[in-house]
């Protein structure tokens, strides 16, 4: 295996500096090559106001990279006929479409590839549509966004979606298997497969011991405050169902997850499907939530490089989670301002980060961009 031991150490050192400096209270994390771990990192607290010290097997709400088991389900679907890219949202869920006339325009028009890259035309708003003590209740979910507007004709533009499509994409998962609950389907279909036995939808008590508690370093007046993230300590509960936002998970979980999507675990998403889902689908249209987030820093704008659920790094120099180093068809999912993984398919590396104290995301991009540069650096 070709890897540069001082590199691996710079990047170590580097998440340390970080966090002496307060950027963040702590981080577990994995660099791997060719699917063997060359940094096994564990630093920090898990809570630095209460002198918590940080361990590996600590449990964390890892947020928007929720999303990405969302979307391996779905490709599963996909994979075994259940669902087709095609497939509307009207189709499994026809109350989707709601009553009142004037909520009914272009819901018809939505169909799963629209939600898988973040191209509905719904709001891309952290609610979505009733308050977060009722997130968990995906049925109470589903049956509020009947009431939302979609505010584009779907495909034609691309505004990464915080809540709403993995919402209605969960829902559609579900009733494509007649599951009784998505939380137990999920863990039926993917995370006792890859043997992910410390991850779940919703936090376990098994596991509550174990949760790092989510603290946002978030400043007033950002487009996420931090009530938006610290309400769910409270509301990721053990029967909470949140197929956008609600997972947990630890370093060695989301680690052979992404080694199952490297095609190092079991086969569950065809490779034909998994072929499409790390090819670029968005062509050259920017993310419109992170091009005002760039625009207001004064970087250049990015390109949105999304698969069928997958982020990717693409290629150019503006600024993103994934850096402009790693190899075009990187891919991966994240959450807001602390949780990261992605796999470079050229250069057989997968990289897991998952982060105690939740940064604000201009920030978060601009860390992860230097870590994510300096990790594929590590690569000979």
């Amino acid at each position: 295996m070709s890897i540069d031991r001082a590199a691996v150490q710079r990047l170590a050192d580097e998440i340390n500096r970080d966090i002496e400096r307060g950027a963040y209270d702590g981080a577990n994390v994995i660099l791997a090559r060719h699917g063997e771990i060359v940094l096994d990192l564990t630093t920090g607290w898990a809570e630095r106001a209460t002198n918590r010290s940080l361990r590996r097997d600590d449990v964390f709400r890892v947020l928007s990279l929720t999303k990405g088991f969302t979307n391996v389900l779905a490709l599963r679907a996909v994979s075994e006929g259940r669902l087709a890219l095609s497939t509307r949202v009207v189709d499994l869920i026809p109350e989707f479409l709601g009553t009142d006339p004037f909520h009914m325009l272009r819901k018809d028009r939505i169909n799963l590839v629209h939600l898988l890259t973040h191209r509905s035309g719904m709001p891309p708003t952290p609610n979505p549509g009733l308050g977060p003590d009722r997130f968990g209740v995906l049925a109470d979910v589903v049956a509020a966004l009947a009431s939302v507007d979609v505010l584009f004709e779907p495909g034609t533009n691309l505004n990464y979606a915080p809540a709403i499509n993995h919402a209605l994409m969960g829902e559609m998962v579900r009733r494509a298997y007649g599951a009784k609950n998505f939380r137990d389907l999920a863990r039926d279909l993917l995370f006792d497969p890859v043997g992910m036995a410390d991850t779940a939808f919703g936090l376990p008590a098994r596991l509550a011991g174990r949760a790092v508690p989510l603290k946002a370093y978030l400043p007033e007046g950002g487009f996420l405050q931090p009530s938006d993230i610290e309400c769910l300590n409270e509301h990721i509960t053990e029967d909470a169902e949140m197929p956008w936002v609600g997972a947990v998970s630890t370093v060695a979980d989301v680690f052979a997850f992404a080694e199952m999507v490297r095609g190092n675990g079991p086969r569950l998403v065809a490779p034909a499907v998994m072929d499409q889902a790390t090819t670029l689908q968005t062509g050259d249209m920017p993310n419109d939530l992170y091009a005002a987030m760039a625009q207001a820093r004064g970087w250049e704008i990015p390109k949105g490089n999304f698969g069928l659920g997958f982020s990717l790094s693409g290629t150019g120099t503006a600024p993103s989670f994934f850096g402009p180093f790693t190899s075009p068809r990187t891919h991966g999912n994240y959450g807001a301002g602390s949780s990261l993984f992605w796999v470079d398919p050229e250069r057989d590396l997968t990289f897991v980060f998952l982060s105690a104290g939740v940064m604000e995301e201009s920030e978060n991009v601009a860390r992860f961009q230097k870590l994510s540069t300096m990790a594929v650096a590590a690569a000979r």
